[in-house]
This record gives structure tokens, C-alpha cells and sequence, in this order.
């Protein structure tokens, strides 16, 4: 095994055991807690990533910006689409997320039982396609490859955790909810593996996929964390908001000053 492709089953194996570990380890009110400051840090993180690091390398690359802008409005469209059908989900509800919330605990085991196949369908596929995004970064650079997997994993921990919580609302026991979670990560060492070996022949691609990787970041901040962001008015909750928020940017601005100054 290349020491590329060691980094790249480290890295989508550590999204997946991070969010199995910390719902395991700590209660539920914790974890509900824990979640809303890590959707605020998520959308930072993610931001930071594509406009900072991801857009900035790919336009390095050679490409025509025409041919790289096209790319990443096409994949902002394919990735609202994907979520038209309920492949590319990111939901993070659960049960008192909301302060104006007024469904009760039958309505989360409804929702959860009703739908609790496609979430973990659409899980396992966002994880497959992160898997990928993984392996054409580290392909790039191995050090790019680390601050894409630091934002894949900084969105994937609340995701599960959102997920888990939902499937314990619906009456799923705690051991078969961790189950399902840690299942539908490896999808993402699949993703990367099969990324590895279809991304190296085609180096040329890798501005492309980096766009892709883009899109993917830019359309989960602003269409689905953002707006859960804006439900909490209280001055209170919105300095913690922006607090996490620019934790995250400030954490990716970093990161993108070490790598170049690392080069």
C-alpha cells in the first residue's frame, strides 16, 4: 500500500470512528448540546476550505476559469438535485433543536421510521462521494488532502451525531444506532480507495474534482447549515453562532497559512 493511499484510509476512516466515539462516550443531552456549536463550526470550516484552499489550488492547476466557474455551478446544481431526492441529505434535527420546535417525541419516530432507510442511504452515499473528493485532494497534494479530510470530518461529526440522535428518538437502541453510523461511514473508505485508484491515471482531472470538492462544501454551508444558523435569534446564541463560525474560518486560515508556508 502507497503512503498516499495509508493517509487516505486514515482519513475517511476518522470522520466516521470520531462521530461512532463521541456518541458513544457522552448523553444525549450532551450530544444535542454539542451539535449546534458544531454546525456553526462546520460552516466556517467549510467555507474556509473551498474559497481559501480548494478554489485558490484548482485555479492554480492550468484550467481555464471559464471551463473551473462552469464546473462549480454545475456541481452546486447536481448537488441540489441530489438532495431533490433525498441522496444528499444533512440534516442535524433532533428533538429540542429548535426553540420554537413544537412537535413531540411521536413525531421524530415517525419521521425517523418512515424515512430511516433513505437517511442512511443518502448517508452512505455522501460519504462515498467524500471518500472521493479525499482521495483527489491527497492525489493533489498530500497536504491539501489533510485540510480537505479536517473539513469532511468537521461536517460528518455533527451529521452522524444529528442522525444517531434522531434514531434513539425514533426507539432505536443505543448499540444499534452506533451500528448503523459506523456501517454507512465506511462508505466513505470505499469512496476513497476506488477514488485512489481512478483519480491517479487521470492527474489532469484533479483541478475539476477540486471545483467538485468546492461545490460540495459551498452548497452544504449555505443551504443547509446557514439557514439552520439563522432560527436562533437570541443576541446569546448568535455571538456563540458567529463565535463558532469564525473559529472555523479562523481554524482553515491557519491551516492555509501553515501549507504555504510549509511549500
Amino acid at each position: 500500500m502507497s503512503v498516499t493511499l495509508l493517509w487516505i484510509v486514515l482519513a475517511t476512516l476518522a470522520g466516521g470512528v470520531l462521530s461512532v466515539v463521541i456518541a458513544a462516550g457522552v448523553t444525549l443531552s450532551v450530544l444535542s448540546l454539542l451539535v449546534r456549536h458544531l454546525v456553526s463550526l462546520s460552516a466556517g470550516v467549510l467555507l474556509g476550505t473551498a474559497l481559501l484552499n480548494l478554489l485558490p489550488e484548482a485555479f492554480e492547476g492550468g484550467a481555464s476559469p471559464q471551463s473551473l466557474f462552469l464546473t462549480l455551478l454545475l456541481g452546486v446544481l447536481f448537488f441540489f438535485l441530489l438532495e431533490k431526492v433525498e441522496l444528499y441529505r444533512h440534516t442535524h434535527h433532533h428533538e429540542g433543536d429548535d426553540p420554537h420546535h413544537h412537535h413531540g417525541h411521536g413525531f421524530d419516530a415517525e419521521q425517523a421510521g418512515r424515512g430511516g432507510w433513505s437517511v442512511l442511504v443518502g448517508d452512505s452515499f455522501l460519504n462515498f462521494c467524500d471518500g472521493v473528493l479525499i482521495a483527489a485532494a491527497f492525489v493533489a497534494d498530500p497536504k491539501l488532502g489533510v485540510a480537505t479530510s479536517v473539513a469532511v470530518i468537521a461536517h460528518e461529526i455533527p451529521q452522524e451525531v444529528g442522525d444517531y440522535i434522531v434514531l434513539l428518538n425514533a426507539g432505536f437502541s443505543r448499540g444499534k444506532a452506533l451500528a448503523y453510523n459506523a456501517l454507512s461511514g465506511l462508505a466513505a473508505v470505499l469512496g476513497g480507495v476506488l477514488g485512489y485508484y481512478l483519480v491517479t491515471p487521470w492527474e489532469s482531472l484533479l483541478p475539476y474534482l477540486l471545483v467538485v470538492a468546492s461545490s460540495s462544501f459551498i452548497y452544504v454551508a449555505m443551504a443547509d447549515l446557514i439557514p439552520q444558523l439563522q432560527r436562533r435569534l437570541a443576541w446569546r446564541d448568535t455571538l456563540a453562532q458567529l463565535a463558532w463560525l469564525g473559529a472555523g474560518l479562523g481554524m482553515m486560515a491557519l491551516l492555509v497559512a501553515g501549507l504555504r508556508h510549509a511549500h
